[in-house]
């Protein structure tokens, strides 16, 4: 009889718990621009949020080499799951990289300007290389979605600064596609 009394209590005090958690709105999807979408024959194997930087390097400008700009080098960013789990890293190449130390090196296919101004782009991808067994290695397509920061300084890059790089904080959603089975 104690039992089920303590099983009741407990139960009683975890009711408001669970009911928040049964209302807790899902996450709207993103709207991907048509020309970021992957091919039919693609389908989502893995989406992961990058915590990170894009280092950028002061450089003459391209159009007018007695002018300079902020270029940029690489990202730098840890990749979580839905959970807060880290499950790899994003670095130059591009490549995301696996704690199964899987691996894809992504190819820029096409870009769309981010809903906000201090974001890097989003983009599509299709992936140059993989390598391993793990979880990158059938990996056909990325998606760099959902970005905020990342984007290039828009001052401080002179010549007294020439070759010095800085580091942009950013966020992102990536996803990963693979061919269907």
């Amino acid at each position: 009889m104690l039992k089920k009394v303590l099983s009741a209590a407990v139960l009683a005090g975890c009711a408001p718990f669970l009911a928040g958690c049964a209302s807790t709105p899902a996450l709207a999807p993103i709207a991907v621009p048509d020309n970021l979408q992957v091919a039919s024959t693609q389908v989502l194997t893995l989406e992961a949020k990058a915590t990170g930087v894009q280092i950028y390097q002061c450089a003459a400008a391209t159009a007018d080499a007695s002018k300079f700009e902020w270029h940029f080098v690489a990202p730098q960013a840890e990749l979580y799951d839905q959970h807060d789990n880290k499950i790899g890293k994003h670095y130059a190449g591009p490549t995301w990289e696996s704690n199964d130390r899987s691996k894809v090196v992504g190819a820029v296919q096409a870009q769309s300007k981010a809903p906000d101004a201090d974001a890097i782009a989003w983009l599509l991808l299709n992936a140059k290389s993989t390598s391993g067994s793990g979880v990158f290695s059938r990996t056909q397509s990325i998606q760099r979605l959902q970005t905020l920061g990342g984007a290039a300084p828009a001052d401080g890059c002179d010549q007294a600064r020439l070759g010095q790089q800085t580091r942009v904080p950013y966020q992102a959603i990536y996803r990963f596609y693979s061919a269907r089975s």
